[in-house]
C-alpha cells in the first residue's frame, strides 16, 4: 500500500475526535494515510478551504453538502463519505433569561423540550437572540424544528445570529446573543465562565440527529477513489476506538491538546461521557447517547437523513421537497461507504433509507439491538421520492 498525504480541515469540537484520533493513534497510518490536520476558526472558511482545494478532506456540518446540492450553498457539489458524528449539541441561555426562566417555575431538567421550549418562549415574549455556528447546520434545523413544533414560527419569529463555535460563550457574555445552539465543549465553555446554563441536549429535540460528515469534493472523490476509501476505513477504525468507555480519558487528554481543542480536559470528557455540567452550581445532568461515533451504525451516511435535511431546506425556500430530497440523496456517497467497509467487520444495514424518528434494532443482518431516534414531538420522517 502506498502512501498518501491529506490535508484534512476540522473546527475545534469534540466532534472533531474521529479525524484526531485516526491521526494520533495510527488508524489513518494503518490505511496508508499521513493527515496533516488544519484547524480552522469557522465554518464558512472551512467550506471554501475545501471548495477551493486547499485541502482534501473535512469534518463538516451535515446541512452543507445538501444545501450545495440543492444550489443554496455557496461552492461546488461535496460528496459525504460517511457521518462522523450523532448527536453531540447543547442549547443555553444567558444566567440572566436562565434566572428569569427559573422564577418562572422552569427546573431545568434537560429531559423535556416541550417545557424548556415553552419555558423559553415564555420567559422572552418569543422575541429572542439566539446565536447558532453555520446558517446550514444541524443546529439551526434542530431550532426550528423543536419551536415551529411547539408553534412558535421559526426561523420567522426568532433573530438568529452566526457566531463561530469557540466565540459562543464571548458573545453571550457580551450580550450580543440571549441564546445559543453550540457543539461541546463550547456550551459548557459558557457555563464555566459563569455567563451561561445548559437547557437542552440536541438529543432531546431528535435523539438520532445526523451532526458532523467526513465530506470531500465530489471530483475528489472520483480521481481518488481508493484514498477515499482508505480514509473512510480510518475514520470508522477511530470512532469505534473511541466508543469504548475505557479510552474516553485518553481521548480527552488528547483533543485537550493546543492544536487541537486547547480547553482543560476535564471539560471535553463531559460531552464523551454524556455528564454534563448545566450551571455554575454544579448541578449534573445525565444525557444518552450524548454523542455517538459508532454505535448503531452511527457512521453510516444514511440517505433518508440528507432527504431529512433536504425536505427541512426546500421548505423554506420554495422548492419542491421530493426533488429536494433526491438531490441531497445523491450526494450521501453508500455506495463509497459499503465498498470502503465490505472487508471490515462492520454490520452494514441493509437498506439506504430507513424511517427517520422511529426507534428500532440496527437494521443489520443479525442486529438486534435497540436505539430510540425519535424525535421529541413523536413525528416519523418518510421521504417523498428517491431511489
Amino acid at each position: 500500500m502506498s502512501g498518501a498525504r491529506l490535508g484534512v480541515g476540522f473546527i475545534p469540537l469534540v466532534d472533531s475526535a474521529p479525524l484526531v484520533v485516526a491521526h494520533e493513534l495510527g488508524f489513518a497510518a494503518g490505511e496508508g494515510l499521513e493527515l496533516e490536520l488544519h484547524k480552522s476558526p469557522s465554518w464558512s472558511m472551512l467550506r471554501d478551504m475545501l471548495n477551493i482545494g486547499q485541502i482534501d478532506a473535512a469534518h463538516m456540518l451535515a446541512p452543507v453538502p445538501v444545501a450545495q446540492a440543492l444550489g443554496i450553498g455557496n461552492s461546488s457539489r461535496f460528496d459525504v463519505l460517511s457521518m462522523m458524528s450523532i448527536n453531540g449539541n447543547v442549547t443555553g441561555v444567558s444566567t440572566e433569561l436562565a434566572a428569569k426562566m427559573r422564577a418562572n417555575g422552569f427546573d431545568f431538567s434537560f429531559t423535556d423540550a416541550y417545557a424548556a421550549g415553552k419555558a423559553l418562549i415564555a420567559a422572552t415574549g418569543g422575541d429572542f437572540r439566539i446565536g447558532v455556528p453555520f446558517p446550514f447546520s444541524m443546529h439551526a434545523e434542530l431550532l426550528y424544528y423543536w419551536l415551529s413544533a411547539l408553534g412558535h414560527p421559526a426561523p420567522q419569529g426568532i433573530q438568529i445570529r452566526t457566531v463561530p463555535p469557540p466565540m459562543m460563550a464571548q458573545a453571550i457574555a457580551a450580550g450580543e446573543i440571549d441564546a445559543f445552539c453550540v457543539g461541546e465543549p463550547w456550551g459548557s465553555i459558557s457555563v464555566e465562565n459563569g455567563v451561561g446554563e445548559l437547557l437542552l441536549p440536541g438529543a432531546a429535540i431528535w435523539a438520532g440527529a445526523p451532526e458532523k460528515v467526513l465530506a470531500v469534493r465530489h471530483d475528489w472523490a472520483e480521481q481518488e477513489k481508493a484514498t477515499a476509501l482508505r480514509l473512510i476505513r480510518a475514520v470508522w477504525k477511530a470512532g469505534r476506538w473511541l466508543a469504548q468507555p475505557d479510552n474516553r480519558i485518553m481521548a480527552s487528554e488528547i483533543l485537550a491538546r493546543p492544536a487541537y481543542l486547547n480547553v482543560a480536559s476535564d471539560v471535553i470528557d463531559r460531552a464523551l461521557n454524556g455528564e454534563l455540567i448545566v450551571n455554575r452550581a454544579g448541578d449534573e445532568r445525565r444525557v444518552r447517547n450524548f454523542v455517538d461515533f459508532y454505535g448503531h451504525n452511527a457512521t453510516f451516511p444514511w440517505k433518508s437523513q440528507a432527504a431529512w435535511i433536504g425536505s427541512q431546506l426546500a421548505s423554506r425556500v420554495g422548492m419542491d421537497r421530493g426533488a429536494a430530497e433526491t438531490s441531497a440523496a445523491e450526494v450521501f456517497r453508500t455506495d463509497l461507504y459499503r465498498e470502503a467497509l465490505s472487508t471490515e467487520s462492520a454490520a452494514l444495514p441493509q437498506k439506504d433509507y430507513r424511517s427517520e424518528g422511529e426507534s428500532f434494532g440496527a437494521d443489520t443482518a443479525d442486529g438486534v439491538d435497540s436505539q430510540p431516534f425519535g424525535f421529541f414531538d413523536r413525528r416519523i420522517f418518510e421521504r417523498n421520492s428517491g431511489t
